[in-house]
């Protein structure tokens, strides 16, 4: 339907409410979650491969759709899932949809090195930044695959204005929004941990920490910045951003297209994810304003590399069972 414009962003639930939706009473243990993830992602690929390239005909005098020979059943057979095949919908023009892909403990580290082709990644310093795309980078490569074909986005967000100063006073705007209220309801859902009942200036005991089994990386992130094994509430809701503006780049269009370039360039990632701060405007001053000093600087596109998003990111057409490998 789009031509090759799909990516497929795979989360693993993290948090008890979800489980419930799928009848569980529980969310599985974290490591559990990507162990029978790692699987589900052979059955979608295998379905993703059951149609060779060249399968459809589409011959109208012959009668012909599609060779069968080039269609094949995928009868998966597995620890967590069974699976048949073949597909129902033929091979998209860029062989399969982009895999977007988020983890940041080291089990999730693992699987993205695995699976990802785009990853989502939430460094809060250059410093961090670094040492992480070069671990990832290095992972990635261990498990036989090319680094070059798996892009790492760091998640930003830039307040944007005309000068800093208008800059300064949209973010100024944007701190008196958020409350605490909000930070530690999303905190809870993300950690799978209810925060409700700890004061906030209240250390948290080992067995809380350990009691986290949500998003991993959130509980590391906090631990690994204050230092502290056992942080207190008011230090997860500071650290994690969690719920109101995490780490903000604020400048005008000179001051972001700095930010950028020096990310960029160190290398501490290969793109960005840009979070709009308010809807709507975000995303629009973005581009009115910083997207054309970035192209003066000759580092964003003018045009688009080809029709898919597997163009756009300069990622390979997959081969067809590599994924085995």
């Amino acid at each position: 339907m789009t031509g090759g414009r799909a990516a497929w962003n795979v989360v693993t639930s993290v948090n008890d409410n979800e489980a419930r939706n799928m009848g569980l009473d529980e969310a599985p243990a974290h490591d559990f979650r990507y162990d029978r993830a790692d699987e589900f992602m052979e059955v979608v690929h295998g379905h993703w491969d059951t149609w060779e390239a060249d399968a459809i005909v589409a011959d109208r005098s012959s009668g012909l759709y599609a060779h069968g020979d080039k269609v094949h059943r995928l009868d998966h057979q597995g620890a967590h899932y069974r699976s048949r095949g073949p597909f129902t919908v033929p091979r998209t023009p860029q062989g399969h949809p982009v895999i977007i892909q988020a983890g940041q403990s080291g089990r999730g580290v693992e699987f993205a090195s695995r699976w990802g082709e785009l990853l989502f990644m939430s460094n809060p310093s250059l410093s961090r930044a670094k040492d992480s795309y070069a671990t990832v980078k290095s992972t990635v490569e261990a498990t036989g695959r090319d680094p070059s074909q798996v892009k790492i986005a760091n998640l930003t967000f830039p307040v944007v204005g005309r000068t800093m100063s208008e800059a300064e006073d949209r973010r100024a705007a944007y701190d008196q929004l958020p409350n605490l209220i909000d930070d530690l309801s999303l905190l809870s859902e993300g950690l799978n941990f209810d925060f409700s009942d700890k004061e906030l200036d209240e250390p948290l005991s080992a067995e809380d920490v350990a009691a986290m089994t949500g998003i991993q990386g959130i509980r590391n992130q906090v631990i690994e910045v204050t230092g502290n094994q056992t942080p207190s509430v008011k230090d997860f809701v500071e650290v994690s951003g969690r719920g109101r503006l995490a780490h903000p780049v604020v400048g005008g269009p000179t001051e972001l297209a700095d930010y950028f370039e020096e990310w960029f360039t160190a290398p501490a990632c290969d793109g960005f994810v840009i979070a709009g701060t308010h809807m709507p405007g975000a995303f629009e001053d973005f581009v009115d304003l910083v997207v054309p000093e970035l192209q003066r600087r000759g580092l964003f596109r003018t045009e688009y590399s080809g029709n898919t998003l597997r163009d756009n990111l300069g990622l390979t057409q997959p081969v067809p069972g590599a994924w085995r490998s």
